[in-house]
C-alpha cells in the first residue's frame, strides 16, 4: 500500500510542480511587477497608440497608448489579492458553521443545512451578479459577491468530512476520556481536513479569479480605466489584428493562473 501511494505522489508531481510554477510566476508578477516596472496603469500617451512592442513599452501599448506590461502587472495584483481575500472571506464562516452544524446535530444542522441549500439554489455567478447591481464597477460589492457565493461550498465541504470524523473512534474515545470540543478539534478534526481545505481554497480562487475576468468581460464587473484582465480582454478585442499580443497577453496570464490553481488542487490518484 505503501509503495502505491508512493508511485501515486510520484506520478502526480510534475502535475504539482507545473501548477505551483505557473502559480508561483503569476504570484510574483503581481507583487514584484508593479514595484520593477515603473508607470502608471491608467497614464495615456495618444502619440503612441497601439505601438508595437518597444524599450518603453515592452509588450506595446493599448488603444489609449497606455503601457500593457505596466497594466498587465497591476490587473495581475488586483486578480490574486481579490481572489484569495474572497476565498478567505467565504472559508472563515464556512468552515465555523460547518463545525457546529456536525458537532450540534438536531435542529442546529438542519437550520443551517437548509439555509445553506437556499442560497445554493441561486447560481453562483448570479448571486455576485445580484450584489454587483447594488454599485456597479465598485470593488467592495465584487469582493462580497464572491465571498457569498463561495462560503456554502466551504459549509457542506466542512460539514460532512467533519460528521464522518467526529463518529471515528479516536474521537469517541477522546470524548469518554474527558477531553473537550476544542481538543478534539485541533487534534482529531483540523489536522485531517487541511488538505481537503487546501484543495478548496486552489479551487475557489481559481473560480473567483475567472469569475473577476468573465465579468470584466461582459462589462459588468470592475470598470475602465481599471487594469484587470477581463476589462484588458474586451478593450482590445477590436483591434486584435493591430495589436494582437496587447489583446493575449491578459487571456494567457489568466489562463495561467488558472491552470496553475486547477493543477495545484488536482487529487491524487487512487
Amino acid at each position: 500500500m505503501r509503495g502505491l501511494r508512493r508511485g501515486s505522489a510520484r506520478g502526480l508531481a510534475p502535475a504539482r510542480v507545473l501548477g505551483a510554477t505557473l502559480v508561483g510566476l503569476v504570484v510574483a508578477m503581481a507583487v514584484l511587477g508593479p514595484l520593477l516596472v515603473e508607470g502608471s496603469p491608467t497614464r495615456q500617451d495618444l502619440s503612441a497608440v497601439l505601438q508595437p512592442p518597444s524599450a518603453e513599452a515592452l509588450l506595446g501599448r493599448d488603444h489609449l497608448g497606455r503601457s500593457v506590461l505596466v497594466r498587465l502587472v497591476h490587473a495581475a495584483r488586483l486578480s490574486v489579492s481579490l481572489g484569495a481575500a474572497a476565498v478567505a472571506a467565504a472559508a472563515l464562516p464556512g468552515i465555523l458553521l460547518g463545525l457546529l452544524a456536525a458537532w450540534a446535530g438536531g435542529w442546529t444542522d438542519r437550520v443551517l443545512s437548509g439555509f445553506g441549500d437556499a442560497v445554493l439554489a441561486l447560481p453562483g455567478l448570479l448571486l455576485v451578479l445580484l450584489v454587483v447591481a447594488l454599485a456597479p464597477g465598485a470593488f467592495w460589492p465584487l469582493f462580497i459577491g464572491l465571498s457569498l457565493a463561495m462560503w456554502v461550498e466551504w459549509f457542506r465541504v466542512t460539514r460532512a468530512a467533519s460528521a464522518a470524523l467526529l463518529a471515528s473512534p479516536a474521537v469517541e474515545a477522546a470524548r469518554l476520556l474527558g477531553f473537550g470540543p476544542w481538543h478534539v478539534l485541533r487534534r482529531h478534526v483540523l489536522p485531517e481536513m487541511m488538505p481537503l481545505f487546501g484543495t478548496l481554497a486552489a479551487f475557489g480562487c481559481a473560480g473567483a479569479v475567472l469569475a473577476v475576468g468573465a465579468l470584466g468581460f461582459i462589462g459588468i464587473g470592475l470598470r475602465p480605466p481599471t487594469a484587470e484582465w477581463g476589462l484588458m480582454m474586451v478593450e482590445l478585442l477590436p483591434y486584435y489584428d493591430e495589436a494582437p499580443l496587447a489583446m493575449l497577453a491578459p487571456a494567457l496570464c489568466l489562463f495561467a493562473l488558472v491552470l496553475g490553481l486547477q493543477l495545484l488542487a488536482g487529487r491524487d490518484p487512487r
